[in-house]
């Protein structure tokens, strides 16, 4: 392994979720000028964050489609649009070959 390839400047930070105000005070290396006064008295640097497990849907099991622009609706109906597509090329090709097949038998009829 790589020698001092890890940092060493560890020291005790909260983190604060914005979204539920959820805080927890871990080691981190993270730098900050806010610092928060904690439960036991002492004062810490104060890392914001718009999201973590507290508020991320996949932890809290509130996971939910937004469609606010329609992607959803757009996605399947280019989807549609394509299936349709190509089954018109392949009834499009199955009918070019019939009539093929019938101007064949139609010129071995006339050569007989």
């Amino acid at each position: 392994m790589k020698k001092d390839l890890h940092p060493d400047n560890y020291r005790l930070v909260v983190f604060e979720d914005l979204n539920n105000g959820w805080r927890l005070l871990t080691r981190s290396t993270a730098t900050s000028e806010e610092t928060i006064d904690w439960e036991d008295g002492n004062k810490y640097p104060l890392i914001k964050v718009h999201v973590s497990s507290a508020s991320h849907p996949f932890f809290t099991g509130e996971e939910k489609i937004l469609d606010i622009e329609g992607r959803v609706d757009k996605f399947r109906a280019r989807t549609n649009a394509a299936k349709e597509a190509r089954e018109k090329r392949a009834n499009a090709a199955k009918k070019q070959a019939k009539r093929k097949a019938a101007r064949a038998e139609s010129a071995e009829k006339t050569k007989a």
